[in-house]
């Protein structure tokens, strides 16, 4: 192993590893870094892997709130990730119009364009205008729902944060 920090995510993982080792009669090297040299992990190595474990996992744990506390200001700023919608409110719109007129998607496809992305001035593609008729269908039988949906995450983040 050239790097410490390279042997494991958790501590599930490096256990699952230190037994691999022990079953097939193999010991780990470490070849740079402040703790060079051979460990067997049936013998004095295991204690070298529990320091592993822990280090691994606090390390894990330390990425995970700082993601989750980036996500939440980004959430805060109006920023949700992903990319942008290929079917904008217009041009949804457009369609639901354009449909109770008596016209079929295939129809309307090649005079929508894309406003932003890397497809932008091209047309989106049918899947993508049904997938967003669809969206709509089902946000007009559900009406609450996308709105009960994010309040209960919201609520199970906060759970998730608050010290017990």
């Amino acid at each position: 192993m050239y790097e410490m920090k390279r042997l494991g995510r958790d501590a599930a993982e490096l256990t699952a590893l230190a037994d691999h080792l022990t079953a097939h009669g193999l010991v780990l090297e470490m070849l740079a870094g402040p703790l060079q040299g051979m460990y067997d992990p049936s013998g004095p190595g295991r204690l070298l892997f529990g320091f592993f474990a822990a280090m691994a996992e606090t390390e894990r744990e330390s990425n995970r709130e700082a993601t989750l506390e980036g996500l939440d200001t980004a959430a805060r700023k109006g920023n949700h990730g992903g990319r942008p919608p290929v079917i904008t409110d217009d041009m949804l719109h457009t369609v639901l119009r354009r449909r109770a007129n008596g016209e079929t998607v295939e129809d309307i496809q090649p005079d929508l364009l894309i406003p932003t992305g890397r497809r932008k001035g091209q047309s989106p593609s049918l899947s993508s205008i049904y997938r967003a008729l669809a969206e709509y269908e089902k946000a007009r039988a559900y009406p609450g729902a996308v709105e009960t949906a994010h309040a209960d995450y919201a609520a199970l983040q906060q759970r998730d944060r608050s010290p017990e």
